[in-house]
């Protein structure tokens, strides 16, 4: 948390500015702030002190603590499960059964995911949530439950590849070392 909070923070705060530096703010968008990671990085430090660059951080744990224990095991019960006793998971065992573990993760993630961007968000510009159930309650009386599960296609498309191969290849180098 100490490391991967104020990272994902400022992901989430470049990936959400909506307009270039250069360009004429617009109803409607966010204009740019920030020049890159290390001045967006300055920029929360100088106008929110070191707590703003752990803005979201429960959230952070609240989503990847579960998750990962999930994640592990899914990938272990599907390769049993399909692998017979004794014998190493087939190639196709891993990439199958990490690709599986990288979607039921990020299913699990993502509703978490969604409150902890939205909470990271919030200093942006002005302060609306008064903190971590704050947001979800306000999130899911403006949107309904749904918006917990904003983004999941897209995580789950880009999880099952990248952690059949994560997975592959950590199986692969476990057993050549």
């Amino acid at each position: 948390v100490y490391f991967t909070a104020p990272v994902e923070l400022i992901k989430i705060r470049l990936q959400n500015q909506t307009d270039s530096l250069k360009s004429h703010k617009t109803e409607g968008n966010i204009q740019a702030k920030y020049y890159g990671p290390i001045h967006c990085a300055r920029s929360i430090f100088r106008e929110e002190g070191i707590t703003g660059l752990y803005r979201g951080s429960t959230a952070l744990v609240l989503r990847d603590v579960p998750t990962v224990g999930i994640y592990f095991l899914t990938y272990e019960v599907l390769c049993k499960w399909m692998t017979s006793n004794g014998e190493m998971p087939s190639t196709w065992t891993m990439l199958f059964a990490g690709g599986c573990a990288g979607t039921v993760g990020w299913a699990a993630a993502n509703p978490m995911d969604v409150i902890k961007s939205r909470l990271q968000m919030d200093g942006m510009y002005k302060v609306q949530y008064r903190g971590l159930y704050d947001c979800i309650y306000q999130s899911i009386k403006q949107e309904g439950l749904r918006v917990l599960l904003k983004g999941l296609t897209v995580n789950s498309l880009r999880g099952f590849p990248v952690n059949a191969v994560t997975f592959l290849s950590f199986e692969k180098l476990l057993h050549i070392l």
